[in-house]
This record gives structure tokens, sequence and C-alpha cells, in this order.
């Protein structure tokens, strides 16, 4: 019995432990610096292949400017998805899973896997 108890207690350690936060699109703000995962839209995409890093910014919950949201590939990460992010994701009700950070004032995930997107 104790044998039961211990492996229930680890497993459910574990499972909070590595866990993430599923938060709506509008509270984003009380999250920064956590783990989340967050589901809306992508209203816009776009791959900046001649600039430094060479990032894909996928706007979530609204068009650019207005996104309260930015999904970032860096182009060493592009090769990690199976077609273009901008072309894979675009118009397509995502959720996103990862840290959430502010970079110059906005809410933004940055992506290195396509296992932490996924298409609803």
């Amino acid at each position: 019995m104790k044998k039961y108890l211990f492996i229930l207690a680890i497993s459910l350690f574990s499972s909070s432990a590595f866990s993430q936060t599923a938060i709506p699109i509008d509270s984003i703000a009380s999250y920064m610096g956590k783990k989340v995962t967050i589901c809306s839209k992508v209203f816009g995409s776009k791959y900046f292949e001649n600039s430094k890093r060479q990032p894909t910014f996928l706007n979530v919950g609204a068009a650019y400017p207005g996104n309260p949201l930015t999904v970032v590939v860096f182009g060493e990460d592009r090769k990690n998805f199976p077609e273009a992010p901008e072309k894979m994701y675009h118009q397509k009700e995502i959720c996103v899973t990862g840290e959430l950070i502010e970079y110059k004032g906005k809410p933004e995930i940055i992506v290195n896997s396509p296992e932490q997107i996924v298409i609803k």
C-alpha cells in the first residue's frame, strides 16, 4: 500500500511540476515570465528573411499592430518545422505554449519547435 501511495505522490508532483498554465489571451499581462498556453487565432504572419536572426512573426489574437501576442520563430529554428511557419499557421486557430516575455513593451513567446504550437 505504501508503494502505491508513493507512486501516486510522485506522479502528481511530476505532472504539476511540468504543466503550464492555460490562460485567456486578454490576461497576458499578469503572466509575464511564466510558462503558459494561450489559444487564439493567427491573424497575420510574416517572415523577415533579410533581417538579423531572420524572424517569423505570428500575430495572435488580432491583426498587427493591435495583436495582444506575437509568436516568434527565429531563422535557426525554421528547419524544425515541416513547412514555413508563416504559411503553416496563417489564419489558423492555435494553442501556443512557452515562456511569456516582453519585448519592446509587447508580449511574445519565442518558439523553437512545432511541438509548442498546436493547430486546433
